[in-house]
């Protein structure tokens, strides 16, 4: 869905963002949002880190898995990794 708003820029730059945006996005104060810039068109984007962390951590869930499991696979990583490039263990 594509919706558009007008909004003003205050004299430091300042947009606010409607409040319907606001909550459609879960866009709060003090959040961080990435302005992308595609020539003459300006894009927001919402904090991604958030929801990715959500996504991620509901795929370990699914998965069974902790995060003493994920430490664990990583240090075996390591050491096959050590070895396949320096012939020796980490």
């Amino acid at each position: 869905m594509m919706q558009a708003y007008t909004v003003r820029v205050g004299k430091r730059g300042q947009i606010t963002l409607p409040q319907v945006v606001r909550q459609q996005l879960a866009v709060n104060a003090g959040d961080i949002l990435t302005l992308v810039q595609l020539s003459d068109l300006l894009l927001l984007e919402p904090p991604q880190l958030p929801q990715l962390s959500q996504r991620f951590s509901q795929q370990m869930d699914d998965a069974g898995l902790t995060l003493q499991d994920l430490l664990e696979g990583l240090a075996q990583e390591r050491q096959i990794s050590s070895k396949i490039h320096f012939g020796q263990e980490a």
